[in-house]
């Protein structure tokens, strides 16, 4: 499910030709958010409509394509603000905490069932849609660079969870988990001298085994099966890259079971 208006993730796995085809039919996320916002009793497209089966040919792998105009912030406050005023007394603060908590849990609704895992790609600004994933959630990752600047942003993004837990705590709480960090490298993967002192800053932070043993490397491979629309385990099986993101996907599959 790609929740980042820059659609990383839908156009790894197909092509700007079949995305563009998709966002003509409106056959995107955008399609879903906008009738969350302001529904619509004329819609006819649902969320089964949208998703794209067995991408890349594997049978199991759906892909929610996102879009690069996902929704308008200026019509949600809009919405939100009528809905404020049309039921006197409640603050705009709780309308729009209300919406926040339900947006994608109620577009996924319909067919959460039938899937054992779905992977939400938030886009790495702190929106409403990134809050409403993470909301949604049992587990959250966050892949990182292993530079000064990362290690601020997971701080950050650590306490602004928080936040977003004690938002609910009475109300609907959440208890969105951190699986685990993920580096990815630079530099032909090595780890140098430098990244390892900053891996230690972050272990002074984070419990051990909420730190990936894996990092991906930085592996031409990967962009090229990027280029390919497809993942670069299939697209480039004996590469480091995918050798990495295997052991990578073994590493959070015993982290969830456990």
């Amino acid at each position: 499910m790609d929740l980042d208006a820059q659609i990383s993730a839908t156009l790894s796995l197909i092509s700007p030709h079949n995305f563009a085809k998709a966002r003509r039919k409106r056959k995107t996320l955008s399609y879903l958010l906008e009738d969350m916002i302001r529904p619509n009793p004329h819609s006819k497209l649902t969320i089964n409509d949208i998703i794209m089966p067995s991408v890349c040919e594997v049978k199991g792998l759906d892909l929610l394509p996102g879009d690069i105009e996902l929704y308008d912030e200026y019509i949600v406050s809009e919405v939100l603000h009528q809905q404020a005023t049309l039921y006197d007394g409640i603050k705009f603060e709780k309308v729009w905490n209300k919406l926040e908590r339900v947006l994608i849990k109620k577009i996924l609704e319909p067919v959460i069932d039938n899937y054992d895992y779905v992977i939400m790609d938030c886009a790495p600004g702190y929106n409403l849609l990134t809050r409403s994933g993470i909301a949604t959630s049992d587990f959250y990752l966050i892949p990182a660079r292993p530079e000064p600047l990362s290690v601020v942003g997971m701080q950050l993004l650590e306490r602004r969870i928080i936040k977003l837990k004690t938002t609910y705590e009475n109300d609907q709480p959440i208890h969105p988990k951190l699986l685990g960090i993920i580096f990815v490298l630079s530099a032909g993967g090595l780890m140098s001298r430098y990244y390892n002192q900053v891996i230690r800053r972050v272990k002074q932070d984070f419990e051990p085994e909420q730190l990936f043993e894996t990092a991906i490397p930085m592996d031409v491979n990967v962009a090229k099966a990027v280029d390919m629309f497809m993942p670069v385990v299939l697209g480039m099986p004996n590469s480091a890259g995918s050798k990495a993101f295997v052991k990578v996907t073994e590493e959070l599959l015993q982290k969830v079971r456990s």
